[in-house]
């Protein structure tokens, strides 16, 4: 089996195109088109549904995709043993939640930029559900998740606690909620403006809110925490949010922080991989030092009900 057809057919999967597939691998289209015909040959099977558009994988192309990767990536590990004190190179398929992507990975990038000048970093933002799927596919290398304290992680990964992130409850001044601890019940008549699904403060939420036996009304969804500050300050609902996006935030001055003593709305971060290559070590490592310092750094404490100055 030659790796370059591999090579092609997971560059088609991964881009969705041929063209640009091409252009990553800096072949002509002919070319990869001939290799991917190669591979399809060679198993029998077709591997791409190509009325599709983008292109997709057929469904024994998506298990033929997550094998090619697991194939190169052992390739890699052969060189890497064969040559340990190489530079690391490659690609690096990174993982994080929409809320780190905003506010923690500048540092992270920076260094490994800095350190490994060869490796390409690919980042992808998705909610926790769906990276740690990714990472069980081989479609990353190494994601980042936020999961409820008591949530598990799957087995055969390696987690690596990186911190604990607290988020508060935030209303609207025009709400006139009392400067003293609310009920989940105080809550229930309010609507909430919440990230979508699959969103690890907003799942923390909707079980609280099960099991009390409290309707859950969510009347915005929306991406971004900014988005949603400035929707909550304009009086749309009652949202969450982590202490230091609130305390940077303009709208933060018509907000106020509500205390919620029977919901625990922190979170835990997850460093989470699968075995790496061993030209991978260096740079997880790397990331994991970094994504620590930033999120202690960026940690603040900020005084229940009353607005951050």
């Amino acid at each position: 089996m030659n790796t370059r057809d591999l090579q092609a057919f997971v560059a088609v999967v991964e881009s969705g195109s041929m063209v640009r597939a091409a252009e990553r691998l800096f072949l002509t289209q002919p070319g990869l088109t001939r290799r991917v015909q190669n591979l399809e040959t060679m198993l029998g099977i077709e591997l791409l549904d190509r009325q599709s558009k983008p292109l997709k994988p057929t469904a024994a192309g998506s298990d033929v995709y997550g094998l090619a990767r697991a194939v190169l990536r052992a390739v890699d590990d052969l060189l890497a043993v064969a040559s340990p004190d190489s530079e690391p190179a490659g690609e690096f398929r990174i993982g994080v939640p929409p809320f780190l992507s905003e506010m923690a990975l500048e540092q992270p990038i920076d260094r490994l930029r800095a350190a490994f000048p060869n490796l390409t970093l690919r980042v992808t933002a998705g909610w926790s559900p769906g990276l740690l799927e990714g990472i069980e596919k081989a479609k990353a290398d190494a994601v980042v998740v936020l999961l409820p304290e008591g949530v598990p992680l799957p087995a055969g990964l390696t987690s690596t606690l990186l911190a604990y992130k607290p988020t508060v409850v935030v209303a609207p001044r025009s709400f006139s909620l009392p400067d003293k601890p609310v009920s989940l019940a105080d809550l229930a008549i309010y609507p909430w403006v919440l990230n979508q699904d699959g969103c690890g403060m907003r799942s923390a939420l909707s079980r609280a809110m099960s099991a009390a036996g409290l309707p859950f009304n969510v009347a915005v969804e929306a991406f971004g925490s900014e988005l949603q500050l400035s929707l909550v300050a304009r009086a749309l609902g009652v949202g969450l949010a982590a202490p230091e996006v609130l305390a940077r935030s303009p709208h933060r001055n018509a907000l106020q922080i509500v205390d919620v003593p029977e919901f625990n709305s922190g979170l835990n971060v997850w460093l989470v991989h699968a075995v790496l290559p061993g030209r991978l070590v260096r740079p997880v490592a790397v990331m994991r030092d970094a994504l620590i310092e930033t999120l202690e750094r960026d940690a603040v404490c900020l005084p229940l009900t009353d607005s951050v100055a």
